[in-house]
C-alpha cells in the first residue's frame, strides 16, 4: 500500500482510548454532532454505505456519528445498524481524531498498534480498515465513513480518493436532513405560535389615517399600549427605513386598486433589534366602491427567516445541486451546483416549469419518480440518465414538502463509469481466471483448448474459431462456437471449408508466420476466398469484423484464436488484450504439451537404454517389465538387471534409486554398471557384489541412496539330477522376492528385514539366504511402485500381490507379468515400478551348439561356488 500520497497517514500509532478522549475534549464537536443526528431511518445513507462497499469491493461499510457514544447510522456486512457503542472500542473514534484531511488506512489490523487491541479487530471483524472524517462547516470531525474486510488488503491511493468523495456525500446527505428537519420544526413553532394567539390584528381606515392595533400588535411593534397614537405615522416610525418607501407604495397600491395586500417587512424595535413582520389583510368596500377599511393581522418572521436564511447558506455550500420546486412544478430555488449542474443560471430557471425547461425529462424516470414521491407522500431515489445537452447520469433524492418537491442531485457520470470498469474488469479476470483453470485441469490440454470458444463468446466476441497447428506444421480447427445457436451449424460448416480455401496472404497465414495481431473487415474476409459454398456461408455468418490472434509459445506460434463481431458489436481494445490474453495462455498450454511430450520421449528413451533384454539361458525363462509413473517426470532410479557370470551362473538384480528425476535415472546408470562390472568380472555371490557395490559408491563419492535385492541360482551334478536349482540372494534395504511353487503357491521366503541401503555405511554387515528351488518354480523380484499406495500400507499392498500370483500362476510367464501390472497398478502407476522375473524349466532343454552374448549353455559351478 502506497501512502505518499494525500497526506494518508499508515504509520502514526494511536489507541481508542486516546482518540476518545480527545474527541469529548470539544463540546462543540459533541454539539455539532448530536444537531445532525437524523433521529430516523435515511435511505440515502443506507445507498452511500452500499455504494462505497461496492466500489471498493469489501465485505462491509459503516457511517457512525460521534456524540459522548458512537451512533451507527447506516452500513453493510458486519455494520451494527441502529446500535450504539463506546468511543474507546471504535475505530470510527481513530478515524475522526487524525489531523484534518487524513484518513485512517489500515492494511492488517492485526499488526496495527493504533487498532489491534480494538474490539472489532480482536473478534475478528476488522482484517483490514479504511476510514475517512465526516467534517460539517465548522470544521468539527462528526463521525466517519469506513469500509473493512475480515482479511487483510492494501488500500490503494486511488480507493482513498473514493472514499474521501463518498464521505462528502454522506456529510451533504446528513446536513440536508438536519436542515430540513430544522426547517419543519420551524415552521410548526410559527403554526403554533400563531394559533396560540402570537398573530396580531389591525384595522386601517384610509380616509382618516386612523389605524387601530390590538395589544397583540402593539407589543410586537414595542409600543406601549397607553400611549400608542393610532396613526399611520406611529406604524411607520418603526418600519425599517430601506423598507418604508416601498412598503408606502405597496400599501397605497393596494388601497386605490383594491388589491391584495400581502407584504413581508422590517422594523426597527426601540432597543436597535431588527425584527421580520408578515401582514395580510382584505378591503371592506364602502357605497362608493372605494376601500373603507383594510382589516388584517400580521405576525413575527423573524425565527422563521432566520432558519431559511441558514438553510439557504448551507445550500449554497452544498457540494450537490438541488432545486425546490411549487406545486406547479415551478422552480422556486436553485443553488450555485445545480446552476453548474443542469447550465442554466437561478436567474433563467426561477419561476420556469421544469418540464419546459427540460424537455426530455417527460416521459422519462425522472418524469414518473417525481410525481410517483408527491403521490405517495415518501421520498425517492434512483439513478437516471438526462441527454444532451447534459448528456450525463445523476444520482437523485427527490422529497416532497408542503410547497411542491425539493430535490438534491449529484452527477454520477464518472463513479458509473469507474464502476463499469470495475466490473468489466473483474469479468476478465474471472474470465482468465476460468481459462486458466480449464487449461490448468484439463488432462488433455487439446481438448480444454477446443473448448475455448465456448469460454470467450459472448463475453469478448459474437463467434469464435480455435486453430491449432499440428505436429507435421499443418494448421487444423479444432473448436468453434456462436453466440446464436441456430449459427453454429453454419460455423462449423465455415470451419471444415476454410483453412483448404485460404489463399497463402490471408490473416491467418499471416498471423501464424509473423505471431502478430491481424484485423479485418467482414467484406475484405469474404473476398478472399473464392466464390462457392465458404462465400454463402461467410455471408451467413455475417461478420462485420474478424480478428486474428496468435497462440504464442516460447519463440514459435502454435495456434490462433479467431474473433469474430457482427454488426452492433463494438470492438473494445480491453476486449482484444484479454483475448490476447487468453490466447497467450492457451498458447503456453499447447507449448507447454510440446515440450512434456519430448521431454517424456527423450526420458523414456534414456531410461530404456539403460535397461536392456535379458539374456535367454537354457535352463530358465527370463521376463522383466518397466513401467514409469503416470504423474511424475516418467524417469526415475528404478532398474532391473539379469546376466551370466564368468562361471556360469544366473544373476537378476532389482534395484531403487531414491528419487523421481534425470538425476536419479543417472544415478541408477551408474549403480547397474558399477554392479555388473563387479558381478561379472569377480563371479562373487550377491553379498560380496552388494559389499563392493557399497564399498565403490563410498569410493567414488556418490552421494546416492539406493535399495537392491540380488538373487543368483546355482546348481550342483547332484541337484541338476535331482531337477533342483539353489538360489542365493542378498537384500540392501529392498523388499524381498517371492517365489510361486509349481503347484501355484507362493512361498514368503523370510520376514522383510533387509540389510541397510546402499550409500549409508559402506563398512556394515550383509547377510546371504538360500533357497532351494524345484523345477517349474517362478522367482519374482519387484519394486515398491508394484505394491505402494497413497492409501494404503505397504503390507496390504504386499497381500494384493501375494493373491494376484496366486490366480495368475498357471499363465505363461511373459503374460503374468502383463497382466500382473493390469491387475495392480492398471497401466498407470503412482511410482515407477520394474519387474524381473525367472521361470525353472520344468524338463532340461538342449543346449546350444554355441554360445551369444545372451545366450549361455547352463555351466555347472563346482558345490560351493557361488
Amino acid at each position: 500500500m502506497d501512502g505518499s500520497t494525500d497526506r494518508t497517514v499508515t504509520a502514526e500509532a494511536s489507541s481508542g482510548d486516546r482518540a476518545a478522549a480527545q474527541l469529548r475534549l470539544d463540546p462543540s464537536r459533541v454539539e455539532a454532532a448530536r444537531r445532525i443526528l437524523p433521529g430516523g431511518h435515511r435511505p440515502g445513507l443506507d445507498r452511500l454505505a452500499g455504494l462505497a462497499a461496492r466500489l471498493l469491493g469489501t465485505s462491509g461499510s459503516q457511517v457512525s456519528l460521534l456524540t459522548d457514544l458512537q451512533h451507527v447510522e447506516a452500513g453493510t456486512g458486519a455494520a451494527a445498524v441502529g446500535t450504539t457503542g463506546p468511543l474507546e472500542e471504535s475505530l470510527c473514534s481513530v478515524t475522526a481524531a487524525m489531523p484534518a484531511g487524513e484518513s485512517l488506512v489500515v492494511s492488517d489490523a492485526r499488526l496495527d498498534p493504533r487498532v489491534r487491541d480494538l474490539a472489532p479487530v480482536r473478534a475478528g471483524v476488522v482484517g483490514s480498515y479504511l476510514g475517512t472524517a465526516l467534517t460539517d462547516t465548522d470544521g468539527h470531525a462528526i463521525g466517519a465513513l469506513c469500509v473493512f474486510d475480515e482479511d487483510p488488503r492494501p488500500w490503494a491511493p486511488s480507493e482513498i480518493a473514493t472514499l474521501r468523495q463518498l464521505a462528502g456525500s454522506v456529510m451533504t446527505e446528513l446536513q440536508l436532513s438536519a436542515l430540513l428537519r430544522q426547517y419543519e420544526s420551524e415552521r410548526l413553532r410559527w403554526e403554533l405560535a400563531k394559533e396560540a394567539g402570537e398573530v396580531g390584528t389591525f384595522d386601517f381606515e384610509p380616509s382618516s389615517g386612523v389605524l387601530l392595533w390590538d395589544e397583540q400588535l402593539q407589543r410586537m411593534f414595542g409600543y406601549d399600549p397607553a400611549t400608542f397614537s393610532e396613526s399611520l405615522e406611529a406604524f411607520n416610525a418603526r418600519v425599517h427605513p430601506d423598507d418604508e418607501e416601498w412598503h408606502a407604495d405597496a400599501l397605497q397600491a393596494s388601497v386605490d386598486t383594491r388589491g391584495e395586500y400581502d407584504v413581508e417587512y422590517r422594523i426597527v424595535l426601540p432597543g436597535g433589534e431588527t425584527r421580520w413582520i408578515h401582514a395580510r389583510g382584505r378591503h371592506v368596500l364602502g357605497p362608493d366602491g372605494r376601500t373603507h377599511h383594510l382589516i388584517g393581522a400580521a405576525y413575527d418572521t423573524t425565527g422563521e427567516r432566520e432558519a431559511s436564511t441558514r438553510v439557504t447558506r448551507v445550500l449554497e455550500a452544498m457540494p450537490a445541486g438541488f432545486y425546490s420546486l411549487d406545486r406547479e412544478w415551478r422552480f422556486t430555488h436553485v443553488n450555485a451546483q445545480a446552476e453548474r449542474l443542469l447550465g442554466r443560471s437561478r436567474d433563467e430557471l426561477l419561476g420556469e416549469v421544469l418540464w419546459e425547461a427540460f424537455p426530455a425529462a417527460v416521459g422519462s424516470v425522472f418524469e414518473t419518480s417525481y410525481h410517483r414521491a408527491v403521490s405517495s407522500g415518501e421520498p425517492i431515489l434512483f439513478d437516471a440518465h438526462y441527454p444532451a445537452p447534459l448528456n450525463g447520469w445523476y444520482e437523485v433524492s427527490a422529497w416532497p414538502t408542503p410547497d411542491g418537491l425539493s430535490v438534491y442531485f449529484l452527477e454520477v457520470t464518472d463513479r458509473r463509469a469507474a464502476k463499469a470498469q470495475a466490473e468489466d474488469a473483474t469479468r476478465r479476470l474471472a474470465l482468465l481466471a476460468e481459462v486458466s483453470a480449464e487449461l490448468a485441469g484439463a488432462l488433455d490440454p487439446l481438448a480444454a483448448t477446443a473448448h475455448l470458444p465456448q469460454l470467450v463468446v459472448p463475453a469478448l466476441a459474437d463467434f469464435c474459431i480455435v486453430t491449432v497447428v499440428d505436429a507435421d506444421g499443418r494448421p487444423r480447427d479444432v473448436g468453434c462456437w456462436h453466440a446464436d445457436p441456430e449459427m453454429r451449424p453454419r460455423l462449423e460448416r465455415y470451419t471444415e471449408l476454410r483453412l483448404d480455401a485460404m489463399p497463402p496472404d490471408s490473416p491467418a497465414s499471416v498471423a501464424l508466420r509473423t505471431g502478430e495481431m491481424i484485423r479485418r473487415d467482414g467484406p475484405e474476409v469474404r473476398e478472399m476466398f473464392p466464390d462457392g459454398e465458404i462465400r454463402e456461408v461467410l455471408l451467413q455468418l455475417a461478420p462485420r469484423e474478424a480478428v486474428v490472434i496468435p497462440l504464442r509459445g516460447r519463440n514459435r506460434v502454435v495456434g490462433l484464436l479467431t474473433v469474430f463481431y457482427a454488426d452492433g458489436t463494438p470492438v473494445r481494445e480491453a476486449d482484444l488484450r484479454t483475448a490476447q490474453d487468453v490466447a497467450d495462455r492457451a498458447g503456453l498450454a499447447l507449448d507447454n504439451v510440446r515440450l512434456y511430450s519430448a521431454q517424456q520421449q527423450l526420458a523414456e528413451g534414456l531410461q530404456r537404454s539403460l535397461l536392456t533384454e535379458p539374456p535367454e539361458p537354457d535352463h530358465a525363462e527370463i521376463a522383466v517389465r518397466y513401467l514409469p509413473a503416470a504423474e511424475a517426470a516418467r524417469v526415475g532410479g528404478d532398474w532391473y538387471d539379469a546376466f551370466m557370470q564368468p562361471g556360469g551362473t544366473t544373476m537378476l538384480v532389482i534395484g531403487d534409486v531414491v528419487g523421481h528425476d534425470t538425476e536419479a535415472a543417472a544415478a541408477m546408470g551408474q549403480l547397474r554398471g558399477l554392479l555388473r562390472g563387479i558381478a561379472t568380472y569377480s563371479d562373487a555371490g550377491p553379498v560380496e557384489v552388494l559389499r563392493g557395490l557399497d564399498t565403490s559408491m563410498t569410493t567414488l563419492q556418490m552421494q546416492t541412496l539406493a535399495t537392491a535385492a540380488v538373487a543368483r541360482f546355482e546348481q550342483t551334478p547332484d541337484e541338476l539330477a535331482r531337477g533342483v536349482t539353489r538360489m542365493r540372494w542378498a537384500n540392501a534395504g529392498h523388499l524381498p522376492p517371492l517365489v510361486i511353487n509349481p503347484d501355484g503357491s507362493v512361498a514368503e521366503l523370510a520376514e522383510w528385514n533387509g540389510d541397510l541401503l546402499l550409500g549409508v555405511d559402506a563398512a556394515s554387515r550383509r547377510r546371504e539366504s538360500v533357497i532351494t528351488l524345484d523345477r517349474g518354480s517362478t522367482v519374482l523380484l519387484y519394486t515398491d511402485g508394484l505394491v505402494e499406495r497413497r492409501d494404503a500400507d505397504l503390507d496390504e499392498g504386499i497381500h494384493r500381490l501375494r493373491e494376484a500370483l496366486i490366480d495368475l500362476a498357471g499363465l505363461p510367464l511373459q503374460q503374468l507379468l502383463d497382466e500382473l501390472l493390469e491387475r495392480l497398478v492398471h497401466g498407470r502407476p503412482e511410482d515407477d515400478v520394474a519387474l524381473v522375473a525367472v521361470r525353472l524349466h520344468r524338463q532340461d532343454r538342449p543346449r546350444p551348439r554355441e554360445a551369444g552374448p545372451n545366450r549361455v549353455p547352463p555351466t555347472v559351478p563346482a558345490e560351493g561356488t557361488v
